[in-house]
């Protein structure tokens, strides 16, 4: 009577429905070049005017459009970009970042349509 048992199991059918949103925008005033060496960043940057911009974005291949978006808004440097995680790492002083992240934040929210957060520091 196994086929009995078998019937009487439930099959769970999971999917993904990423909203369409900006999760995280931060930015971080003066790191410690430690951060930078971790995160494989140029570590010959001048750390007293310096600054980091971490953001995270679904779907995760936004991320793709915030990079473009954020260079061309101010002479950033872009760190990291992961268009399967939605994670974008971009560095520059702290008005670049700000300058960018805004940017980012604003096409996203009116072109793409998509939920955004406010931009943190620290």
């Amino acid at each position: 009577m196994d086929w009995l048992d078998d019937r009487n199991k439930q099959r769970i059918v999971q999917e993904l429905v990423p909203g369409k949103q900006i999760t995280l925008a931060h930015i971080i005033a003066s790191p410690g070049p430690i951060l930078y060496e971790k995160l494989g960043l140029d570590p010959s940057i001048d750390y007293s005017r310096a600054a980091i911009g971490i953001m995270t974005v679904s779907p995760a291949e936004t991320a793709i459009i915030m990079a473009d978006v954020g260079m061309k808004a101010a002479a950033i440097d872009l760190g990291f970009v992961d268009r399967f995680s939605g994670s974008l790492i971009i560095s520059g002083t702290v008005s670049e970042v700000e300058a960018s992240e805004q940017a980012i934040l604003n096409y996203v929210k009116d072109v793409l349509k998509y939920t955004v957060c406010d931009i943190t520091r620290t």
